[in-house]
């Protein structure tokens, strides 16, 4: 034991999608010394707390990875320990997650916990398939049933006489391997064989699946498209609504698995695009941004700003790297009075811009060849500081050195892969994907390196969507199909490529 006082916070994580968990729940979830997190709990909600201890307990159908009882002592435990402990639990901690259970023990021990509701599956699977649980031309009674005692009881417990005719919409959670028997029993005591049924299998999530029945023919569909859990059932008048209302499987991407291989830091609003578009990006990073060995060739340029002409920054990558560097040495912007700033592409321009200064060029095709077409005319005898990737091709030294300028291009960032890659990919491409990104030709050249034959084998089986021309030089030299690439070479423009190829082979 120790003299610190532990703390138990019980969270409802929702039901799959992140966005749906709770700003308290996450402000929770960031304290903790300790996550124990379900099954149902978005693993990408562990990303919110790097500081702490993660610790499985997952249940399902056929493996109990950790019992009740065993999870019971557990928060007692790390609690007793003086930690705080999230306990992350899908959906909403009081309903059928038997949060009610862990709290009772934490009473009695006299630890404190604190109640983080969720929101529970029913709510948020009805309104992610377009089902109104209530409406006031149907119904408004609304029950929510367990179905999951076992098979042998015949769900014995339940009053299906008062369910069957006493309640408009009844929703079943964890009642898929009983589906027959309740259809049976609700059709028994009296309710309409003809009434509307929907399942709805991992609901919020871009792997959602709703069938849309009778309680005469669903438990044929299930069966016909081999449904597994987690699902919840819906029975009433309501779900024929769905035929309108649907929204969350109407998206262009909805269901397909994309591989994002940008680097974490700067994947977040492409990955958030692609949800928000219907899919499921796979994140699995293919370089990570390090400094690079040595700092002597970029200090000696910043030592010369004075005598600079140019400042060509090809990369938010290069922003940021540039300036962290200057900060480092005690400078600021005012070091770069006089130099003209070269940026390719709106994002480059726009970090530069978060930065106090704004450029006073952007070539129009944004890739090296650009920054020379604009530059080759007027830098004769002229210098140009040129920070760049460690493996960054020599297009613009070489080509501005032939036009008369001097050219000094000391490594400002190096890439590497990332620790945990292989995994990350081998997993993702054992799972399926429906297409594979990259954005540049390292990812390309990182991704196949990693791979033994019958994992490149796989790669080359999954289409491709590349950023620009160069990056789709490299994945096809490595034998990948190229479908996509847009003609500016942009992210927003990679999206809506995305979508367009997307929607012209589902037609």
């Amino acid at each position: 034991m120790t003299d610190k006082q532990g703390y138990v916070y019980l969270i409802g994580a929702g039901p799959g999608d992140p966005g749906l968990m709770t700003v308290k729940g996450m402000d929770c979830l960031q304290r903790a010394e300790v996550v124990i997190y379900d099954y149902l709990a978005n693993p990408l909600f562990l990303e919110q707390a790097p500081q702490a201890e993660h610790i499985y307990v997952g249940k399902r159908k056929g493996l109990h990875h950790y019992p009740q009882e065993k999870i019971n002592q557990l928060l007692l435990e790390k609690a007793g320990e003086g930690k705080v402990v999230a306990r992350l639990k899908g959906g909403d901690p009081f309903i059928f997650g038997r949060g009610g259970e862990e709290a009772m023990v934490l009473a009695e021990a006299d630890i404190p916990f604190e109640i983080v509701p969720g929101v529970t599956a029913a709510v948020a699977a009805a309104a992610y398939a377009g089902i109104p649980m209530t409406h006031r031309d149907c119904t408004t009674t609304l029950g929510f049933v367990t179905g999951h005692e076992d098979p042998a009881k015949k769900l014995s417990s339940l009053d299906w006489e008062k369910l069957a005719t006493g309640v408009g919409t009844l929703v079943f959670y964890m009642g898929l391997t009983n589906l027959e028997n309740i259809c049976e029993q609700l059709v028994a005591h009296g309710r309409d064989p003809q009434t509307p049924v929907a399942v709805v299998r991992c609901a919020t999530t871009p792997r959602q699946q709703t069938l849309d029945g009778t309680l005469t023919d669903i438990v044929d569909m299930v069966r016909s498209a081999d449904f597994k859990p987690p699902a919840l059932i819906f029975v009433g008048e309501v779900v024929k609504f769905r035929a309108t209302l649907r929204w969350f499987d109407d998206r262009p991407l909805f269901g397909k698995r994309i591989l994002v291989t940008r680097a974490a830091a700067q994947a977040d609003e492409f990955c958030q695009h692609l949800l928000s578009l219907g899919a499921e990006p796979v994140l699995c990073p293919m370089l990570e941004i390090a400094p690079p060995e040595s700092f002597t060739e970029l200090d000696r340029a910043i030592d010369q700003l004075l005598e600079t002409d140019y400042l060509v920054l090809t990369s938010t990558n290069a922003v940021d790297a540039f300036f962290s560097r200057l900060a480092e040495l005690d400078l600021d912007v005012r070091a770069l009075a006089g130099i003209k700033l070269v940026t390719v592409g709106p994002k480059t321009a726009a970090v530069l811009t978060s930065y106090g200064l704004k450029p006073d060029m952007i070539p129009a095709d944004y890739r090296a060849e650009g920054v020379v077409d604009i530059l080759k005319g007027e830098v004769a005898g002229k210098r140009v500081l040129y920070p760049k990737a460690e493996l960054a091709r020599d297009v613009i030294p070489e080509q501005l050195t032939r036009a008369g300028a001097e050219v000094v291009s000391p490594v400002a960032y190096r890439s590497i892969i990332p620790a945990g890659t292989f995994e990350k990919l081998e997993q993702a491409l054992e799972d399926g994907l429906d297409l594979i990104t990259f954005s540049s030709s390292s990812t390309v050249t990182n991704l196949m390196a990693l791979l033994d034959a019958s994992g490149k084998l796989k790669a080359r089986q999954v289409p491709v969507a590349s950023i620009g021309p160069l990056t789709s030089k490299t994945a096809e030299d490595e034998g990948l199909e190229v479908v996509v690439e847009p003609g500016v070479s942009t992210f927003d423009a990679l999206l809506t490529e995305i979508s367009e190829y997307f929607i012209n082979k589902d037609t």
